[in-house]
């Protein structure tokens, strides 16, 4: 015969270890990815590159859901009100964490307490460009267009986004009437400017390639630290004798916080070797954007030097929220 208490002991470890075997591995079931923007931009797009890399890694269906709207507030808020169980993630820019968390007084999500960063993937700049058929060819030449004309009018993809701060930025520098325009998404932008209704907009860089391509569109500067090898005909505003206009943006992956930390880890592995790819990294850079697939801990670290580099920005370009 056995004892009471040594059969509630054995029991207990019998449970547990039943327990610990039942648990389910990541991913379990179809894991969502939710890009900035609309369907069909440019990290909707990087979003199902990933997407079909991961669901061969993983054995899962990966779906991208984009909820567009607000400047990407509508789908940081979704992410950052779901399950902590890595199946929901955002593969996002600066705009919801960084620059939202300057510009808006009020945000449904808390950008550092409701999210758990999980890779940085890439990093680049936005170009500034124009009709294939405008009277200038660069910065300089622009400028003097502009103080002829007055009033000119540019779209972005959102209030307090990187396009929309270095452009008021070039406003002050320079003295000229630039007009900002929201828009949901960087290609409703680019049709109004092709349709005339615009002056000019800010586009990435594998946007403006593919319309400098087919003749549609003029490239003028890229906002970046260096030119980037899908336009290397393309300058740096710095080139141009413009400063302050170096401050690069990312791509970066975030989940719910409180996400375990063995799926932390699973969802960061399986990022860094999926931006290794040979195939990943030609399309990364032919979007303008240099590889990159950090750590977390790096992710975070570039993250909080973001924030006074951006405050300096706003305050630069006297950017308020709308």
């Amino acid at each position: 015969m056995i004892d009471r208490r040594t059969f509630l002991a054995a029991a207990g470890l019998t449970l547990a270890a039943g327990a610990g075997a039942q648990a389910p591995a990541f991913p379990s079931r179809p894991v969502r990815i939710v890009p900035f923007g609309t369907a069909g931009g440019p990290i909707d797009t990087l979003a199902r590159i990933y997407g079909d890399k991961l669901a061969a890694r993983w054995g899962q269906p990966i779906v991208v859901d984009p909820k567009p709207g607000a400047a990407g507030i509508i789908a940081a808020d979704f992410v950052a009100k779901a399950a902590p169980d890595g199946h929901t993630v955002m593969m996002t820019l600066p705009l919801t964490h960084v620059n939202h968390a300057i510009l808006q007084a009020k945000l449904p999500y808390d950008p550092v307490k409701d999210f758990q960063p999980l890779s940085m993937i890439a990093t680049g700049g936005p170009m500034i460009v124009t009709r294939a058929n405008a009277p200038y060819s660069n910065l300089k030449e622009f400028v003097e267009f502009a103080k002829k004309k007055g009033r000119m009018t540019y779209g972005t993809w959102g209030n307090g986004s990187t396009a929309h701060l270095l452009c008021e930025l070039l406003k002050r520098q320079t003295g000229t009437d630039l007009v900002h325009v929201a828009y949901k998404a960087e290609a409703a932008a680019h049709n109004d400017l092709f349709g005339e209704q615009l002056d000019f907009v800010w586009a990435n860089p594998s946007t403006a390639r593919g319309h400098t391509q087919g003749g549609k569109m003029k490239p003028l500067a890229i906002a970046a630290t260096k030119r980037v090898s899908t336009l290397p005909q393309v300058p740096t505003f710095a080139e141009q004798g413009f400063q302050g206009f170096d401050v690069e943006s990312w791509i970066g992956l975030y989940a719910p916080a409180k996400t375990p930390d063995d799926v932390v880890q699973a969802w960061t592995s399986a990022l860094r070797d999926v931006t290794a790819m040979p195939d990943v990294q030609a399309r990364l850079t032919g979007y303008g954007f240099e590889p990159l697939g950090n750590t977390p801990a790096q992710f975070m670290e570039r993250y909080r030097a973001d924030f006074p580099r951006m405050a300096e920005l706003i305050k630069a370009a006297g950017v308020t929220a709308e």
